[in-house]
């Protein structure tokens, strides 16, 4: 997780408030309700983890704006003031499937300190900022990306066109013209994030007015508009692919200047489909949470007073309750609110993206009231759950094979070409998912046999004694969709087939196949398909259907996965068991 580093007299600066104490026990028993953790504390510092599912609280300005409210009962502000400017900036059509999402803003007069020292720790400050936000919001860029620039150094109204790869101009920490192409695979940066622009034959650059590239997005910045410690004024753009998270980046950021006394100022935007629109919004959003949810969540009824109260701690502002005229006349969600029934219209910043359904609202006031403030109290909902329909058929076929002496296991779902295939002489069932990045040659795929981590499992212990008898009932995947399948192997001596086909009655016998509408056989298997010793391997037909398979298991495969003893085993689809033979039960 993601961690902010205060300075103590940075703090001070910020006004959170004379009384800033260097105990971390203090600082974490307040800051750990609202997501936070303080790691370390002394007598110039404080580190804070945050947990990336609050953004705003991911630079030291942006927290402290939230915790003004939250610790010293400061009014909240969730809107945040925008001046009308000037400036403007027109996308090109070209951008529509490029990097279509462009916004942008102008922040003036930032106090960005009285020393050199104070300004370097600003600049540092800022681009950690930029960076925890592609992490948090971005998801490293390809949501979302930002730059800020120098605004005294560029020449406005801007333009977001895009260029081949032959394009050039001088990046970010360089002193010469590369190409787009020589960026992607030379700069540091274009290393890092050439895989966002894969398969693109144009790339994204923001032009001002003198044709100077301010920015070539998700990557890199051009070096001219580089932020010095001479630099107020700024101009920040954010583009990418999710509205949401490029409109909340831009917000924190202007915030986090706001914060330092600077001026937000809007541009005039026009995107790609010719839609004007003026940006940043900082007016709140208003969010509805019905006064049943809040009562059935946390158990309790509350006035109006306390609610508006622990919003407020929370950064936002209660407008008010009313009572509900459109919506369902019976809701069968406690999230919806019915006709006639009471809700609470609540601001919120707009660049608080993680409140995305009426729940998250139960947890702010929840939060803003303090867990420890909320009484005890009992729940009047019936709320018994019930299992699954597969779930009973996953629990007599555990205690079958529990009967039958066999201890269950779980193992990974992961697994490899090699195992799954080509040692255990088996086919592919429909398509194979494959892992993108992974870890190690050993889970490259996702399982579709449970046998094979079975074998891996005997082997991981075939120092100890004999017999080893295990099982598992999990999940593989077939065609990119999950099935359930069960497994068991035995390494014992002088059972061979004999002892695999009696645990395949035993487990057919009790999940009810003795019935007359049902015939089961054993087919013998060919030679060299799959890992059964020649002549003693059969598949399980019921009614003329494959559910699965058993025998003894080949020397050769055995000797494959480092096993020296025999073993018997067999494997089953849960889902064709399900299907062939009716719950005697049910």
């Amino acid at each position: 997780m993601p961690t902010v580093t205060f300075d103590h007299q940075n703090l001070r600066i910020l006004q959170l408030g004379a009384n800033i104490t260097h105990d971390p026990a203090l600082w974490g028993e307040e800051l750990d309700k609202i997501g936070c953790v303080v790691e370390e504390c002394d007598d110039n510092t404080v580190e804070i983890e945050v947990f990336p599912d609050r953004p705003d609280l991911l630079s030291a300005e942006t927290m402290a704006y939230a915790t003004r409210t939250f610790l010293h009962d400061a009014d909240a502000e969730p809107k945040l003031p925008v001046k009308a400017g000037s400036i403007t900036m027109t996308v090109d059509p070209s951008l529509e499937n490029v990097r279509p999402i462009i916004y942008g803003a102008v922040v003036r007069g930032v106090n960005t300190g009285h020393t050199s020292e104070a300004r370097s720790q600003f600049i540092q400050g800022l681009m950690d900022h930029q960076e925890k936000l592609h992490f948090a919001l971005g998801r490293g860029r390809r949501r979302s990306s930002i730059g800020v620039h120098d605004l005294s150094r560029l020449k406005p109204p801007f333009r977001v066109i895009t260029v081949d790869s032959k394009y050039k101009f001088i990046p970010l920490a360089m002193n010469e013209e590369m190409t787009i192409s020589d960026i992607l695979s030379e700069h540091p940066k274009g290393v890092n994030y050439a895989h966002l622009l894969d398969g693109f034959e144009k790339f994204p650059v923001i032009l001002d007015a003198s044709g100077d590239v301010l920015s070539f997005p998700p990557i890199i910045n051009g070096a001219h508009t580089t932020v010095s410690e001479e630099t107020t004024d700024f101009f920040i753009d954010v583009t990418g692919w999710d509205k949401k998270a490029c409109e909340s980046s831009l917000l924190l950021v202007c915030l986090s200047m706001a914060v330092r006394g600077g001026t937000i100022e809007s541009i005039e935007l026009t995107g790609w489909n010719g839609e004007m629109s003026i940006c940043p919004n900082g007016s709140p959003q208003t969010h509805k949470l019905p006064k049943s949810l809040l009562e059935n969540v946390l158990g309790r009824e509350f006035s109006d007073a306390e609610i508006s109260e622990a919003i407020n701690r929370m950064g936002g502002r209660f407008i008010r309750r009313r009572v509900v005229t459109d919506g369902p006349l019976v809701s069968e969600r406690w999230a919806d609110a019915e006709v006639g029934s009471d809700e609470y219209l609540i601001e919120m910043p707009r660049w608080r993206s993680d409140i995305l359904h009426p729940v998250d609202m139960v947890e702010e006031v929840a939060t803003g009231i303090g867990y420890e403030d909320l009484g005890v109290a009992t729940s009047m909902q019936s709320i018994a759950g019930k299992p699954l329909k597969k779930m009973t058929l996953h629990r007599r076929i555990r205690e079958s094979l529990q009967g039958c002496g066999l201890q269950q296991i779980q193992s990974l779902t992961l697994s490899n070409e090699g195992d799954q295939f080509t040692k255990m002489r088996q086919k592919h069932s429909g398509s194979v998912t494959e892992l993108h990045n992974p870890i190690t040659i050993e889970h490259t795929i996702m399982r579709q046999y449970i046998l094979p981590s079975l074998l891996r499992l005997l082997a991981a212990n075939r120092h100890h004694e004999l017999p080893q008898r295990v099982y598992e009932l999990g999940t593989v995947v077939h065609d990119h969709h999950n099935n359930d399948r069960v497994a068991w192997g035995c390494a014992e001596v002088g059972t061979g087939f004999t002892g695999a086909k009696g645990i395949a009655q035993a487990l057919l016998r009790d999940l009810g196949v003795e019935q007359e509408e049902l015939e089961v056989n054993y087919k013998p298997i060919k030679s060299g398909d799959g890992p059964w010793l020649e002549g003693r391997g059969a598949d399980i037909l019921i009614n003329g259907k494959k559910v699965g398979s058993c025998g003894e298991i080949d020397p050769v495969i055995a000797d494959l996965f480092e096993l020296r003893v025999p073993i018997q085993a067999g494997e089953f689809d849960v889902e064709a068991l399900g299907r062939m033979i009716p719950d005697p039960v049910h």
